[in-house]
């Protein structure tokens, strides 16, 4: 990238005026600035004196840099300067084929730009640019950390990020707001994709305006729970009248309101919760015989010897009849 001295003279702020003497009391338009030179902010107005002081003593030692088309790339804050001190300002054309590339590289590493403010304005460059975070990280030596994070201020705080720009606002600050601001925009969206799938006639509300987020999703759980408990209770029903039971349905009676589908649901718990103790118990003990059932088939082998009938007269009636009714198994 190459800048070419022009050779024409230039008396205004303005694009190089023509020849024409009898446009010498009219004042042109601006420069146009291009947008990657106008996301560096401008010096202070001490700095920008100082500057006005060092050009009117030395003279302008860095030329102002212009596009082709006239666009200023370089030098907003010189060509300022050339104005309050009444120096005329020098202006070369940009040779190169990638003016934002050039723009960055002439600015990013200025002496009062922070760490936080060159990540930011490189992040903002990427947005204007199409440029990747990590493309941009390696060709200016930035860390790629403070370009993440100043892209997370940029994206979800993007009213932080414009003080971040300018100095007014630590980075660091800002990446704590905005990650929380982050984290707020994911659950929202969580909860909006969760409407979709699961009630897409709330998520009409939402958009109509009838119901609040959180309104639909405290709906939505209210309409889960009440399917969750009435599934419990026809299982339970179920496994009922699998067992043998003939006692009504607990959701017949929340039918017909001799219930509440609360009390039903209570019913339906308790009889799960005892069914399946009664399992456990039951699997428990009939562990237990498998564990000694080598005992029982030693007493079937000599039903009538003295020590069956000693270990069978140790025993309580029940216990007594049931290894009884075991030894004389065939």
């Amino acid at each position: 990238m190459t800048a070419i001295q022009q050779p024409s003279a230039h008396t205004t702020e303005a694009h190089p005026q023509s020849a024409d003497p009898t446009a010498a009391d009219s004042k042109e338009p601006a420069l146009k600035i291009h947008p990657a030179a106008d996301i560096f902010p401008m010096l202070s107005e001490d700095e920008l004196l100082d500057l006005a002081e060092s050009i009117k003593n030395e003279g302008l030692r860095k030329a102002i840099v212009l596009d082709s088309d006239g666009v200023l790339l370089d030098g907003r804050n010189r060509l300022a300067a050339c104005e309050i001190a009444g120096v005329e300002p020098r202006f070369t054309t940009y040779a190169g084929d990638n003016p934002r590339a050039f723009i960055l590289s002439s600015n990013v590493y200025r002496r009062h730009l922070s760490k936080g403010q060159q990540a930011m304005i490189t992040a903002m460059a990427c947005s204007v640019s199409g440029h990747s975070l990590r493309d941009l990280a390696k060709t200016h030596s930035l860390s790629r950390t403070r370009l993440s994070a100043a892209n997370v201020v940029l994206t979800h705080s993007p009213e932080l990020a414009e003080q971040v720009r300018v100095g007014a606002y630590p980075l660091d600050a800002a990446y704590d707001i905005a990650s929380e601001n982050k984290a707020k925009a994911a659950a929202f969206q969580e909860k909006r994709d969760r409407l979709s799938e699961q009630a897409p006639d709330l998520i009409q509300l939402v958009t109509e305006g009838h119901l609040t987020l959180d309104e639909a999703i405290t709906t939505l759980e209210e309409r889960q729970e009440d399917n969750r408990i009435r599934k419990q209770i026809a299982d339970a029903d179920e496994l009922h009248l699998a067992d043998g039971h003939t006692s009504p349905p607990l959701a017949q009676l929340a039918e017909r309101g001799d219930i509440t589908w609360h009390q039903a649901n209570q019913r339906a718990e308790e009889f799960l919760a005892r069914r399946q103790e009664a399992i456990d118990r039951a699997q428990h003990s009939l562990q237990l015989i498998a564990e000694s059932w080598s005992a029982v088939q030693d007493l079937s082998a000599r039903p009538g010897t003295q020590l069956t009938r000693d270990i069978l007269g140790g025993l309580v009636p029940e216990v007594r009849l049931l290894a009884q009714r075991l030894i004389t198994l065939d």
